[in-house]
């Protein structure tokens, strides 16, 4: 049994609920300084916390971070101090000088890091997965994404959000990133950012829309198209393989579920793909698929869980969108340690 302390019941209410259909975990406690909400997510035998010490002290195997982003990676540098693995919401860190103590910590402590990028997991990458395993893709080509969603003055209405020094950053780094990840888990990793970020939806200090075009390793283009402020939410990814186009559905926080497309160029190839389709078993999916393979990876078995090294690559990514916004130039990466926004993206 894994036990575990979750931070934060916003979206760590969504970590809860997977917690309790998984037999592997335990959570023995939940720490929120909202008295009420604390009150009715902390049922049965959790404990309830106002204080993130209290945490760091319990006999816990697991610190699950839900938290505004600029605690995200001080609190999991404290938590592998203390000798804890940790799962943290997205975005792990708000620098690559973060990223960077957090993998010394990583190294020291002897604990893993699991960044929460839960997209990556149900019936539609099941399904990719097993065509990619069996070479029905061939190389990636081009992809179109499309993280069109709608937020208005409502939730903005917490202080910290759409600012600098609460968010840390807009929608590159609080939205898309998800859609981001999985082109660089399902496709290639990126290699250059060319990109435009507008604040053209809310009166606020961050982004809110962006138009971006990736080199991938490998020579493939991804155009990003991003923004918030869509009649409503929808995400949609179309991934263009040498041999094969996959086409989500506009689930917006589920995008591996739906109706997904995948049609072979070679038209005599469709049948085979759509028997390898039907003869699949999908993954769990969203928060239950992403917390059975740190469990997995937990116990030492093999895994799919997302890695450091993952949320590092997301980091990497944000600072060098935003570089090359503010410059107008195409930023290769890897990025140079000596990179002027290293520290930090923020102005």
């Amino acid at each position: 049994m894994i036990r575990v302390a979750v931070l934060g019941g916003g979206i760590g209410a969504q970590h809860l609920e997977a917690y309790r259909a998984l037999p592997e975990f335990q959570v023995d406690m939940l720490v929120d300084q909202d008295q009420a909400r604390l009150e009715a997510l902390a049922t049965g035998d959790i404990r309830r916390a106002t204080d993130i010490q209290a945490a760091l002290d319990a006999d816990v195997d697991v610190i699950d971070i839900c938290l505004p982003p600029r605690l995200h990676a001080p609190i999991a540098q404290e938590a592998l101090q203390a000798g804890k693995h940790v799962i943290c919401e997205k975005p792990l860190a708000t620098s690559l000088a973060q990223i960077d103590a957090l993998r010394e910590a990583v190294q020291v402590s002897g604990r893993q890091i699991f960044p929460v990028f839960q997209y990556r997991f149900g019936p539609g990458f099941s399904r990719l997965q097993t065509l990619r395993a069996a070479r029905f893709t061939g190389a990636p080509r081009a992809a179109a994404i499309e993280t069109h969603w709608n937020r208005g003055s409502d939730y903005y209405a917490i202080p910290w959000r759409g600012t600098w020094a609460g968010e840390q950053g807009g929608a590159i780094l609080g939205h898309a990133i998800h859609a981001h990840d999985l082109v660089a888990h399902f496709m290639a990793p990126v290699v250059a950012v060319s990109a435009r970020l507008g604040t053209l939806i809310n009166p606020i200090e961050t982004e809110d829309t962006a138009a971006l075009i990736f080199e991938l390793e490998g020579g493939g283009l991804v155009t990003s198209s991003v923004t918030l402020g869509a009649a409503r939410d929808e995400t949609r990814l179309r991934f263009v393989y040498e041999h094969m186009t996959v086409t989500s559905d506009t689930t917006p926080y589920a995008p591996s579920e739906g109706v997904w497309q995948f049609l072979a160029r070679d038209a005599d190839q469709q049948s085979a793909i759509d028997t390898a389709i039907d003869n699949t078993t999908p993954d769990l999916s969203g928060f239950c698929g992403f917390l059975s393979e740190v469990a997995n990876a937990i116990a030492g078995q093999p895994n799919r869980a997302v890695t450091f090294d993952d949320g590092a690559a997301s980091i990497a990514l944000v600072t060098a969108i935003y570089e090359a916004h503010r410059s107008g130039a195409r930023v290769e990466l890897p990025l140079a340690t000596n990179h002027s926004l290293w520290q930090g993206w923020q102005p």
